[in-house]
């Protein structure tokens, strides 16, 4: 019987580790990249072309998906899975990312978060109760604990009292998960380390989260402004900080030469916008960095996006052809750039995992960075 969740380290080399999650609706290799399905789509994508790229699990967002086409709706309709067509895995985040973002719309208590919504103005009340039912209405796969991501600008003090009260908050999540039926003994729940950039104060996260057992870990409040470097600053000692034999995950990244480094530092899971938002605005990441194909100098290049790419976009269009469509404002050129950008993610993770495998994933990062060029 496949197990309701199982994570199997497969080989280390270094921080960087390779393994497998197995669950019910099929296996997740890490390192994973997530595909950002925030509407109950990934944008410019059908779900089998996305499987395509090698994707074995996308992101879907309780904030927006509760808000439009509503939760309970979703389960009418079958649940997430069967509503998008998507056969495979999915993690669904909390909603608090979203709901931090919404400062001048929001009211922070000790029971939750009452806010407005973006699209009009209706009132609604996300506590960790109710982002357990929504994510187990929508039948995700790996549901994550509520929590509040402060902003690392903040005075400590604030980021103290926010990381408490997420604490607080991942208890009643366990608490709420565990009373949901069917849907908790198929579905995993992962905590949220928070605690900004203080290393004391990630310390005392880790320690609690850890207290209430998850079935894995995300490292949370980066990739909100505060730089690759102060990030990498905090992976340098935050995920030793979470058990090493559950998943580490490190929400809303990112540029591929984070996804190197935070491998480099021990992170199994990774989720971010930028590959489909990017392929609709005509950036396109290889092997040698990113390009922006609106520039003129694509305009007369018949040459691939990137000659090491398998994908159809790189296949059977040139860089002129992709230009033209961009510049034009065609929707194909935001699906080809799209699946293009699915596909190098994806092929980054295989060759990370590849790497690790084998023992070299040192070399293989030191040339990396020698031909990403930023």
């Amino acid at each position: 019987m496949t197990p309701r969740f199982q994570f199997t380290l497969h080989a280390t080399d270094g921080k960087a580790r390779t393994g497998v999650i197995q669950m019910q609706r099929g296996e997740i290799r890490t390192p994973a990249f997530m595909p950002v399905g925030t509407a109950a789509t990934v944008k410019a994508m059908k779900p089998e072309s996305v499987r395509a790229t090698g994707a074995d699990i996308i992101l879907g967002n309780t904030y927006h998906l509760m808000l439009r086409p509503g939760a309970e709706r979703v389960a009418r309709l079958g649940g997430l899975h069967r509503f998008m067509n998507w056969d495979r895995p999915i993690l669904t985040d909390s909603g608090g990312y979203q709901v931090m973002s919404l400062s001048e719309l929001r009211k922070l208590t000790e029971q939750g978060v009452e806010f407005r919504s973006h699209i009009d103005g209706s009132k609604h009340m996300l506590t960790p109760e109710r982002s357990m039912e929504i994510q187990r209405l929508l039948g995700s796969d790996i549901v994550m604990a509520f929590d509040e991501c402060p902003r690392a600008d903040r005075p400590r003090d604030d980021i103290a009292d926010s990381m408490e009260l997420s604490m607080r908050w991942a208890r009643r999540s366990r608490d709420a998960f565990n009373s949901g039926g069917e849907h908790a003994e198929r579905a995993a729940l992962f905590g949220i380390q928070q605690g900004a950039l203080d290393r004391e104060l990630r310390a005392i996260s880790a320690q609690k989260l850890t207290g209430i057992g998850f079935d894995g870990y995300a490292v949370g409040g980066l990739a909100v402004g505060e730089g690759q470097a102060a990030m990498f600053g905090v992976l340098d000692y935050a995920p030793d900080m979470l058990p090493a034999d559950r998943p580490r995950y490190l929400m809303g990244v990112g540029k591929p030469d984070d996804l190197v480094g935070a491998v480099e530092r021990g992170i199994d899971m990774f989720d971010c916008v930028l590959p489909t938002r990017s392929g609709r605005n005509g950036q396109a990441f290889t092997w040698n960095g990113p390009l922006n194909l609106r520039n003129a100098r694509h305009a007369e290049d018949s040459g691939p996006l990137d000659e090491k790419c398998a994908c159809s976009a790189c296949a059977s269009y040139s860089r002129a052809y992709l230009h033209h469509l961009h510049k034009s404002g065609e929707i194909l050129g935001a699906i080809l750039v799209t699946e293009h950008n699915l596909t190098f993610y994806q092929a980054l993770m295989q060759a990370m995992r590849d790497a690790i495998g084998a023992g070299r994933f040192a070399d293989f990062a030191a040339n990396f960075r020698r031909d990403y060029i930023k």
